[in-house]
């Protein structure tokens, strides 16, 4: 609800978090969130993602789409600008058409967003990277899903990119019983192959999480929630700082071992 969210903001204003992700097709979390932070805009980096889902699928990743898509998001968002427009999960081959950087331009050129950014993995990634267009790469990072350490991130770091990983918490799904819902499965699935190692956190969210936190390339992790006691537990976890180094090693050689087949 609204008066969830708007404590829920605030709270987490209040104990220094200063940076919101969200999304136009996100539900409507983006008008929630410009209630929640009316007055306090100026304390919180705020990101969001075109294209908007109202958009007709046959011309979604047209330059005019984009720009209809950041022109809502404001509206929405109630306010002039945000801080970083990302393009969600747009595939290399638009990328190279640069209909959509070009949207991206000229809203930066009119004030409207502040830093470009790309939301994606893999090769698709990796052309978002090569256009030299992008100042933020969000792509996906945990322990179940370690990819991007090898090809993406270096990428993106040698490009002067700053890192926003993504799902940190393997959806929820790293050693639980059962897949938490369907959009966890594959992530599920692939926990059952690891073993906790030794002197690891006893919770698996906090294992899920602090590993992430535990790569120095990594300027921003998200984790979604409409909890705020969740949100308060990921930050006295955040807080314990990096896991032990033969922590990560054994979780990286566990995922070197079993995740050569994984996309």
């Amino acid at each position: 609800t609204q008066a969830q969210t708007t404590e829920l903001a605030n709270a987490l204003l209040d104990r220094g978090v200063n940076f919101i992700d969200t999304a136009a097709n996100y539900l409507n979390s983006e008008g929630m969130l410009g209630n929640a932070l009316a007055g306090r805009r100026h304390e919180v980096w705020v990101a969001t993602k075109a294209p908007d889902p109202d958009e007709n699928s046959d011309s979604t990743w047209s330059k005019d789409s984009i720009a209809r898509s950041i022109d809502r998001s404001l509206l929405r968002l109630k306010t002039d600008y945000v801080d970083l427009m990302q393009l969600h999960g747009c595939t290399a081959e638009v990328i190279e058409t640069g209909c959509v950087i070009e949207a991206l331009l000229v809203a930066k050129a009119a004030g409207k967003i502040r830093h470009l950014g790309y939301s994606g993995d893999g090769e698709h990634a990796l052309a978002a990277i090569r256009t030299g267009a992008f100042d933020v790469l969000q792509t996906s990072l945990n322990l179940v899903d370690q990819r991007a350490l090898e090809t993406v991130i270096p990428a993106a770091r040698d490009a002067g990119m700053g890192i926003i990983a993504k799902r940190p918490i393997a959806n929820a799904s790293f050693r639980a019983d059962a897949s938490p819902y369907r959009y966890a499965d594959e992530y599920w699935r692939r926990s059952r192959k690891f073993a906790v190692p030794q002197r690891a956190p006893s919770d698996p969210l906090e294992l899920s999480l602090r590993f992430t936190l535990s790569f120095d390339q990594v300027d921003v992790v998200i984790v979604g929630t409409r909890s705020l006691s969740h949100a308060l537990t990921n930050l006295r976890w955040a807080e314990k700082g990096t896991l032990d180094e033969d922590v990560v090693k054994d979780l990286r050689d566990q995922f070197a071992r079993h995740g050569r087949g994984w996309d």
